[in-house]
């Protein structure tokens, strides 16, 4: 029983991510956020848990990969399309709910896409890196996820007036473009992989979840993507020290 906990969650990841489509594409994109909310929740469970149960399997990984690319790769690049399409239009003044954007009215709008193909990339090459084992190389495409997801519910409730900053065409398509690119590029980051509780081995990771916290909790929505940005920070010095012992190790000989 316990060897299909991690399987059945990797399916809820699965399931929330097919729900949050067929919300996109009703036009409730806050409604979809809260599910990829828990589409990522999931993600995170079903690593944990394997773990935790030593049940990893092949067939485990391949199935998540599956379950990512639809919570993860199509859902993002579903709400840049909503997105710009309701930029383009002006379709309704609450652009967390936007049942009049007509889909095909804005050409660019299928732009939001790309994160979609550089997701399938990421996660073909995460499936393929041996380097990826206790860390990420580029952006993870759950924390991208995350940080396109915020969008609507930051709009939702604009409390700091980012309304037509984020509604600006060319803003979502340099999102996309700058997204895509971290998905794939070769960037050091660790990984929210908690062997045990302990400070000593977690100390970033435990540094980095109440920072974020803070700020999700300080600024609601507004602050996913900077904890997202907090998060490729705090990963910088691990990068460094790498960089500096390989520097300082004696040279192999020839």
């Amino acid at each position: 029983m316990k060897r299909h906990l991690p399987n059945a969650l990797t399916c809820v990841n699965l399931l929330c991510g097919c729900i949050a489509l067929t919300f996109i594409f009703g036009g409730n994109l806050v409604v979809a956020a809260y599910f990829v909310g828990i589409a990522a929740v999931a993600d995170f469970f079903d690593g944990l848990v394997a773990r935790a149960l030593r049940v990893s399997s092949p067939i485990g990984k391949d199935l998540d990969s599956l379950a990512d690319m639809v919570s993860f790769g199509v859902v993002p690049g579903a709400i840049i399309f909503q997105l710009l399409t309701s930029a383009s239009t002006h379709a309704d003044t609450n652009y967390g709910y936007l049942p009049n954007a007509q889909a095909g009215s804005y050409p660019l709008a299928y732009l939001g896409f790309i994160i979609s193909i550089f997701s399938a990339l990421r996660l073909a090459k995460f499936n393929n890196d041996t380097r990826q084992t206790t860390s990420f190389i580029g952006l993870p495409t759950p924390a991208c996820t995350l940080v396109v997801a915020s969008l609507p519910l930051i709009l939702a409730n604009d409390v700091f007036g980012l309304k037509d900053f984020i509604l600006n065409p060319l803003v979502l398509i340099a999102l996309t473009v700058l997204l895509s690119g971290l998905l794939v590029a070769e960037l050091p980051l660790f990984a929210l992989k908690f062997k045990n509780l302990q400070w000593r081995g977690n100390r970033r990771r435990f540094i980095f979840v109440g920072l974020a916290l803070g700020l999700v909790l300080w600024l609601k929505a507004a602050g996913v993507p900077l904890a997202v940005l907090l998060y490729v920070l705090l990963s910088i010095p691990g990068r460094v020290r790498s960089r500096d012992a390989a520097e300082a190790a004696p040279a192999k000989p020839q």
